[in-house]
């Protein structure tokens, strides 16, 4: 799916959305850094559903998080390409709501359904 940049917001005016996940969910709100960077797949911008998230923990640059579209899911050394947050608005901007969320937690949105959930073994080393 591509975003028209007329049709995107800043990424700021998504904390509101992010505040609110973290409330419902009963979660500490953990919002990454503009500045750093997501491990994402190139299928997101595929359109393809469902977009699934994990967060790891924040190490060096990295915000912990790892997002991709499907069912399928890849272990492969070029699944996941870096991008920073602050491009997330052109490549989906709907899950940056879903980007406050405390590393060990996990989302999956389609069209219709959205959830989110804890996952411990995301947080073993």
């Amino acid at each position: 799916m591509k975003v028209k940049m007329s049709n995107v917001k800043p990424y700021q005016d998504y904390v509101k959305d992010q505040l609110f996940i973290c409330k419902k969910s009963k979660v500490e709100f953990i919002p990454p850094n503009n500045f750093t960077k997501i491990g994402i797949a190139l299928n997101v911008k595929d359109g393809i559903a469902p977009l699934n998230g994990l967060r790891h923990p924040i190490e060096g640059d990295t915000n912990g998080w790892y997002i991709w579209a499907g069912e399928d899911f890849s272990y492969s050394e070029d699944f996941f390409v870096p991008l920073h947050v602050e491009h997330l608005e052109t490549w989906c901007p709907e899950i940056i709501k879903f980007l406050g969320l405390p590393p060990g937690w996990r989302f999956l949105k389609d069209e219709n359904y959205e959830d989110v959930w804890y996952d411990a073994s995301l947080l073993m080393i």
